[in-house]
């Protein structure tokens, strides 16, 4: 299951950062695929809180390649429920 390995591979890196992983979806929508991370902290999480996050999680989903399609990552923050990049 994608979701699973995702969530292994990026959960200490993130966790480091004093974000947890709240879930990890891999789903098609049209003729795209999406890899939505929804991330929560204690503190309000903005957008850029969510791109210093994708930075850190797209070199070890590269490294890896786990994921055989292209794909767009959405990184988005559990309060607010809105999608960032």
């Amino acid at each position: 299951m994608i979701e699973k390995k995702v969530r292994e591979l990026i959960e200490e890196a993130v966790s480091k950062m004093g974000i947890t992983i709240d879930s990890v979806t891999y789903e098609k929508e049209g003729s795209n695929y999406f890899l939505r991370i929804v991330i929560d902290r204690d503190q309000i999480i903005d957008i850029d809180t969510c791109v210093e996050v994708t930075k850190v999680i797209n070199p070890l989903l590269d490294d890896l390649d786990i994921i055989e399609d292209s794909y767009i990552l959405d990184i988005s923050s559990k309060e607010k429920g809105e999608n960032h990049e």
